[in-house]
């Protein structure tokens, strides 16, 4: 590929500057790929005018896109605008697009500017190997917003997931709802332990009512949350212990002789008032409450 400062691009692209904008908007108006109910039309207009200002002032300096110092305001408005676009909802091929779509308005000015056929191809190709470098590179920053974005939403789902919820004063619950692996056990140990440190309890139940299956590996993480937390002081029940798990359980020979059990979490919450030195008390009768009127209209 020639250099930039060889061809007529950035004489292109200075002169005809407003020209090539013109174009380039009404294009991207136009365009489905635009996703006018992603994007307002002012800020459509504002990411146009930047790129191409920057463009436009690092093409004349005949350095490389990849390289080039000069190029560094460009890779920036396309880092910019490719992170915008993820957090948008813009797919990868739509934002490259707003990129290539800059070739038809260049293309046009430097076929009226290049004086005979070869000229123009030669031109041409040049500012195609630019444009689809530029369009490569938003790609690559847009697929790697969106990881970050998923893996962001990935953790707070997880936290979401483990709610450590307070059933008494001293008493804590935590209801397990899903598979239980690396990450999430860490998550949960970590949310446990930061409320047990806040609200100084004793007690916390982990309910594994729904928790679809119950392997080595998810017990192994079951031990290790109660071994965490009796470290901080605090005592774990384990409930919602039904039968198939309790035979998976003693078929794995996984050691839980050291933890407490029940089957419910209502069992397991009695066991923990005990614990404390509190009981339950019915106080009185709950009066029954009266049948609604009959309807009298006619």
């Amino acid at each position: 590929m020639a250099q930039l400062g060889t061809t007529l691009l950035p004489e292109i692209l200075r002169q005809r500057h407003q020209d090539i904008l013109t174009e380039w908007l009404q294009l991207l108006l136009e365009s489905a790929a635009t996703r006018r109910d992603l994007i307002s039309e002012s800020e459509l207009r504002q990411q146009s005018r930047e790129l191409l200002s920057a463009l436009t002032i690092a093409a004349a300096s005949g350095e490389r896109f990849e390289s080039g110092s000069t190029w560094a305001p460009v890779r920036e408005v396309l880092t910019r605008v490719s992170e915008a676009r993820a957090r948008q909802g813009f797919s990868a091929s739509e934002t490259a697009l707003f990129v290539l779509s800059l070739k038809q308005p260049i293309f046009t000015q430097l076929r009226t500017a290049a004086p005979d056929a070869a000229a123009v191809a030669s031109e041409i190709w040049s500012a195609t190997i630019l444009l689809d470098k530029m369009g490569l590179f938003t790609t690559e920053v847009h697929q790697k917003s969106r990881d970050s974005i998923i893996m962001r939403q990935q953790q707070e789902m997880l936290e979401l997931s483990t709610p450590v919820v307070t059933m008494w004063a001293g008493v804590l619950a935590l209801p397990l709802i899903g598979t239980l692996d690396s990450a999430r056990t860490q998550i949960i140990m970590e949310s446990l332990l930061q409320r047990i440190v806040d609200t100084g309890s004793s007690i916390a139940i982990l309910d594994i009512t729904g928790v679809p299956t119950v392997d080595t590996l998810v017990a192994q993480h079951l031990l290790k949350t109660v071994a965490a937390a009796r470290l901080m002081g605090a005592d774990c029940i384990i409930s919602g212990i039904r039968p198939q798990i309790a035979q998976t359980i003693v078929h794995l020979g996984v050691d839980l002789n050291t933890v407490i059990t029940k089957a419910t979490l209502a069992d397991a919450f009695q066991t923990a008032l005990r614990r404390l030195g509190l009981t339950v008390v019915k106080t009185h009768t709950p009066a029954r409450m009266a049948p609604p009127a009959p309807d009298t209209a006619n």
